[in-house]
């Protein structure tokens, strides 16, 4: 999970991952609310619905819309420990590691701003 270029090229090559973008909505919610906030909230988010062992609605805990990082959560299979453990290799059934935590981090943050700047 450290090239964050390779890893963003290879969910251009999944159907589904690829399907996901930023509305116009989101875009303007991110600019009001300035990347900073939006990363704080990204924190958030993964700390509280997917850094922990066990979650009791794993695969269910991200919702599809309401926030850019749920966007971006699905795009970058960041979304479920399901999809981390498929496309990332990071097992279940364990806390996820500050470093782990930092990398999904960095992989949301590069989408978003990719999304960014196709706009």
């Amino acid at each position: 999970m450290t090239d964050t270029r390779a890893i963003l090229k290879k969910l251009e090559h999944s159907k589904f991952r690829s399907s996901f973008h930023l509305k116009q909505k989101d875009i303007d919610y991110i600019r009001a609310k300035g990347m900073d906030t939006i990363m704080d909230h990204c924190d958030d988010f993964i700390r509280e619905r997917l850094a922990p062992a066990h979650i009791p609605n794993d695969g269910k805990q991200t919702p599809m819309k309401g926030h850019p990082v749920f966007i971006a959560q699905h795009a970058t299979a960041c979304c479920c420990r399901g999809c981390l453990n498929k496309w990332y290799g990071i097992a279940k059934g364990r806390d996820l590691s500050e470093t782990e935590i930092r990398n999904i981090k960095r992989i949301i943050a590069a989408w978003i701003g990719r999304e960014m700047e196709n706009r």
